[in-house]
């Protein structure tokens, strides 16, 4: 059974006599994302959607006005896309509706007891908790209009003015979409439509109603009213796992313009020519910090203590370079076709041993990343024109040597309008027609979430498609400023929607706390991931991010045995683990027609 509602009368009861909805007393993962865009945050509620696991998703959206399942074609004024907003159908009850920044949107996606007046019931709890919390922020008159879903001012006034409006959809016992409130967002977009269907009422929000409040301010007494309402039930109150893409000490950690947090990472002194000329010792002058730096401090974490990089690393991070004839011979069959890997241009501590078994991977789409992750050493200058040879002359390097499993991943290409898409398509045909009997995984970039380009990947089918998370939610500003948590787990929500068997890796030791990492591997057990890779992050340079702590062996194995309990079919955790580290294992152990020989 399938029930969509958003105009239907909502129940008159008081809270107090709403019988909690909620099925189970499972974790409440509460997760603010920040800014999302609609079809990242879509595809990721589709996954949670399929999942047994019970989240309230926070966030904004950029413009974008979507249509609930009741809208009437009349209701949309304006070509809104000329606006620069993205127009979207959704499966929501309702009728069209604007999502913009300053507004706070709320996705609650639950399990819940299934009986008669549910979908009633459902929205009054909604409805309870953002009237609660909009009376703890000051705002006074406010509840609900009979037969109007949603929260409203003065409602029993002469000019009631809508402030949160509420779509939700219930099938099979969980619960999808869910409200919008207005903070401070830009109210001449509401003009384009007529909002909710609702025509000739009014529109407002917290900051037309004289409420000055920050968007953090909102978010906490929210998320404690939300806590209130769907974190008790009968019994012990179910726990909160909540993370944040905010820190709220940012202001106070960012360290002072021109300053170094560790000594190693002051230049040298600069070398001049004096009035006799004769060279002269310049007096070391501080260089302005680093941003990647900046960003990690303002997400809270103290690079003060930073293990140094001249420090010498931990025994069980060293390794001894193996330049055996194994090693040499791959490493001359890439020279002779002119190949890149990302062994190499990433530095990977695992490549003699790789190298040595006969494996790489192969770096397609160029050398030159358009993107600038604090923790990576891929080349950032301009990126060049795509060779259309690249396809070819990896399938000749797979079958020169021979592999039975080969891995190709890239450089984010978001210069391209695909993000370099088609060319993963185009190496997979020609390293299948020239391999037919060779298994492949991709490890991908996000190409900027876009459906069209995601999917070209996908319909080339790949045995693992691999996309990574990289760090915890808190950090991923700090650490990916150009990509987003929320949508590396809707790619790959989208993959496994598609029937591919997916995987993702994280690395530890830019900041991140042990309960960070474990919702993370939460996080992405939810989305469906099967395989999960676990490292140690090891710094290329003095401009990359520090690194705060190691891990030791001890705390991967256990971290490494929490990952197996959450489901996924196959986990490497080491210090040493990259995402394509015994790549062929983990695929053979996870996917059936994955060769493993």
């Amino acid at each position: 059974m399938s029930l969509r509602h958003a105009t239907g009368q909502p129940s008159s009861k008081t809270i107090d006599t709403i019988q909690s909805p909620r099925a189970n007393a499972r974790p409440l993962r509460v997760r603010w994302l920040g800014r999302v865009r609609y079809r990242d945050a879509h595809a990721l509620q589709r996954a949670l959607f399929r999942s047994d696991d019970d989240y309230l998703l926070l966030l904004e959206h950029p413009h974008v006005y979507t249509r609930g399942v009741r809208t009437k074609r009349e209701h949309l004024l304006s070509d809104v896309e000329r606006l620069g907003a993205d127009l979207v159908d959704t499966d929501r009850g309702g009728d069209i509706t604007y999502h913009g920044p300053g507004q706070l949107v709320g996705y609650p996606i639950l399990s819940i007891s299934m009986r008669p007046n549910i979908v009633p019931d459902y929205i009054h709890m909604i409805e309870q908790i953002i009237i609660d919390a909009l009376t703890d922020l000051g705002l006074q008159e406010v509840g609900r209009l009979e037969g109007y879903p949603g929260v409203w001012v003065a409602p029993t006034g002469n000019r009631p003015r809508k402030i949160c409006a509420i779509g939700v959809r219930i099938s099979r016992g969980r619960t999808m979409h869910g409200f919008a409130l207005n903070v401070n967002p830009v109210m001449s977009m509401f003009e384009h439509i007529v909002p909710c269907g609702l025509e000739g009422r009014e529109i407002t929000s917290l900051a037309n109603e004289g409420i000055d409040v920050s968007m953090e301010s909102v978010l906490e007494v929210l998320i404690e009213r939300a806590r209130l309402q769907l974190g008790s039930g009968p019994g012990s109150p179910r726990s909160i796992d909540l993370q944040s893409a905010t820190s709220a000490e940012a202001a106070s950690l960012l360290p002072v313009a021109g300053t170094f947090p560790n000594s190693d990472e002051r230049p040298e002194s600069v070398v001049e020519v004096g009035a006799n000329g004769t060279d002269e010792r310049a007096s070391q002058r501080p260089q302005p910090i680093p941003p990647s730096h900046r960003r990690l401090a303002s997400a809270g974490v103290d690079t003060t203590t930073a293990v140094k990089i001249s420090a010498r690393k931990p025994e069980w991070l060293r390794v001894e370079a193996a330049m055996g004839d194994d090693y040499l011979a791959l490493r001359k069959t890439m020279r002779s076709l002119n190949l890149i890997t990302v062994c190499e241009e990433a530095g990977c501590p695992n490549i003699y041993e790789c190298w040595s078994d006969g494996t790489a991977t192969f770096m397609i789409n160029g050398e030159r990343c358009t993107r600038s992750c604090g923790f990576c050493l891929v080349d950032t200058r301009h990126p060049l024109p795509l060779d259309p040879e690249e396809p070819r002359r990896v399938a000749e390097a797979v079958r020169e040597m021979g592999l039975s499993f080969a891995v190709i991943t890239t450089v984010a290409r978001d210069d391209l309008i695909d993000g370099g898409a088609r060319a993963f398509a185009e190496t997979i045909t020609e390293v299948r027609r020239m391999n037919p009997l060779t298994s492949i995984e991709v490890l991908i970039s996000d190409c900027k979430g876009d459906d069209a380009s995601l999917a070209t990947i996908f319909a080339a089918r790949p045995e693992i498609l691999n996309h990574n998370l990289e760090t915890v939610l808190r950090l991923q500003r700090a650490a990916r400023p150009s990509a987003s948590y929320a949508r590396s787990l809707s790619v790959l929500a989208r993959a496994k929607e598609a029937g591919l068997t997916t995987k993702s890796g994280i690395i530890l030791g830019m900041g991140e706390e042990r309960h960070e990492v474990l919702s993370a591997l939460s996080d992405l057990a939810a989305v469906g991931v099967d395989i999960l890779t676990i490292g140690q992050y090891l710094r290329p340079t003095a401009r990359h991010l520090p690194v705060v702590r190691y891990w030791s062996p001890e705390e991967f194995v256990e971290i490494g045995d929490r990952a197996r309990e959450m489901g996924f079919s196959h986990v490497e955790s080491s210090p040493l683990t990259r995402s394509s580290y015994h790549a062929r294992q983990a695929a053979s152990a996870s996917n059936p027609d994955v060769v493993s020989a």
